[in-house]
């Protein structure tokens, strides 16, 4: 069970994050959305396509990084499939999957197009 601290650490770094794609240009479709496979933290849209954004907070930007894995990058895809079934372009919709590191002062690394094929 995830305690309260670590929680509100994680609620304050996705608005960070939420606050820098804005800054952007980007519009925050959801937060926290809930799909078959799990919750995808941000989902974020602009005149480009939308974009599935994993939220990791730690002391640093590579601690928080080691903190994703291939089988939650496997969840968050198949969440993000079920969430283009209700978009216009369906699974033809541009998108793209970034990672968001947030470190100990509350910085933020944005890694772009992060879930890579192998």
């Amino acid at each position: 069970m995830q305690s309260s601290v670590s929680f509100h650490a994680g609620q304050t770094a996705e608005l960070r994050v939420a606050t820098d794609y804005e800054r952007r240009g980007f519009t925050i479709l959801h937060r926290r959305w809930r799909g078959a496979g799990g919750e995808i933290d941000l989902i974020a849209r602009d005149a480009k396509g939308l974009v599935f954004v994993e939220v990791k907070k730690s002391q640093s930007f590579e601690m928080a990084a080691a903190r994703i894995n291939r089988r939650q990058m496997s969840r968050i895809c198949a969440s993000a499939a079920q969430f283009l079934e209700n978009e216009p372009g369906g699974q033809l919709t541009n998108v793209r999957f970034d990672a968001a590191l947030v470190d100990a002062s509350g910085a933020v690394q944005i890694i772009e197009n992060a879930f890579g094929q192998d």
